[in-house]
């Protein structure tokens, strides 16, 4: 005992003036690897992501520059003259007026389709009854083209703005009620089950655990019925209209104006990647708290 007693104590000396013998210097670090010259020129961070999004942009708008008048067809348009026409509707305040009533018929619908969508996926994912009464219809409804129900609402609205907002409306409901309903079911339950031991009631449950579960798929649906939302305009307003840009496309096709009609075009692509960056921006600011896989 006592010859293992000696062995402890001569040892630990030993090791602690090893430990003092090391010098107290900082930690080595790598050598900083040196930036090959290209990157240097490169932009890093947020300015980089900007850069890689915008490359495509850029290459389509290239193709389209040099495939004009030639293997795009004799009667495509260089983006310059699609510029050009842009230009002249500017100047002549056509292109605010057009622009500003087809916005207004995409607001109402959107914002009337959106609401009723959210309302039944959320009353159907939430309320055994609501479901067998709500989802048979919808799925039912959800089967019928948006072209199919133009003339039936040309029938019931007639051709004036009535119409093209009630087409509208039906198109993003049901992206949203598909969405809204799978986004409840879906909610782990192991978070249900920590509701319940917590003794949260049902409306603390709905309002803390499944909803804000059900937020992902909730923004999947929104892009999904916004981007509906511009192609129904587009449907509705090549119906018997006087103002908007389904006009300006329908003018341009009498007079032969390959240009106007592709100006068009832009707008409305123009028009529909911003309303998806706009979801894009509402995403990170809700789902801030979301850790899932992001891209490698």
């Amino acid at each position: 005992m006592t010859l293992q007693l000696d062995k402890r104590v001569t040892a630990s000396p030993t090791a602690a003036s090893g430990s003092a013998r090391q010098p107290a210097t900082a930690p080595t670090t790598s050598p900083a690897r040196t930036a090959h010259p290209v990157r240097r020129l490169l932009p890093s961070g947020r300015a980089a992501r900007v850069f890689r999004q915008s490359v495509g942009l850029v290459l389509v708008v290239v193709i389209w520059q040099l495939g004009a008048r030639s293997w795009l067809g004799p009667t495509t348009p260089a983006p310059t003259e699609v510029i050009n026409a842009g230009a002249d509707l500017i100047r002549t305040g056509e292109l605010w007026h057009h622009l500003a009533a087809s916005t207004r018929r995409v607001a109402i619908g959107l914002a009337i389709g959106i609401t009723i969508g959210v309302v039944l996926g959320a009353a159907a994912g939430t309320v055994r009854i609501a479901e067998d009464l709500v989802n048979a219809p919808i799925q039912v409804l959800r089967m019928m083209p948006a072209v199919a129900l133009v003339p039936v609402f040309i029938i019931w609205f007639g051709i004036d703005d009535t119409f093209k907002i009630a087409l509208i409306i039906v198109a993003p409901i049901f992206p949203m009620y598909v969405n809204v309903f799978a986004g409840i079911r879906n909610v782990d339950h192991k978070l249900i089950e920590a509701a319940h031991s917590l003794d949260l009631t049902r409306a603390e449950m709905l309002r803390f655990i499944v909803l804000p579960g059900a937020l992902p798929q909730t923004f999947v649906g929104l892009r999904q019925a916004l981007g509906i939302g511009w192609l129904v305009l587009v449907v509705a307003e090549m119906q018997t209209t006087t103002v908007g840009l389904g006009f300006v496309m329908n003018d341009a096709k009498e007079y032969l104006r390959t240009d106007q009609i592709f100006l068009v075009l832009v707008i409305y692509a123009v028009l529909g990647l911003l309303t998806d960056t706009a979801v894009k921006v509402l995403e990170h600011r809700f789902l801030s708290w979301r850790n899932g896989f992001q891209g490698a």
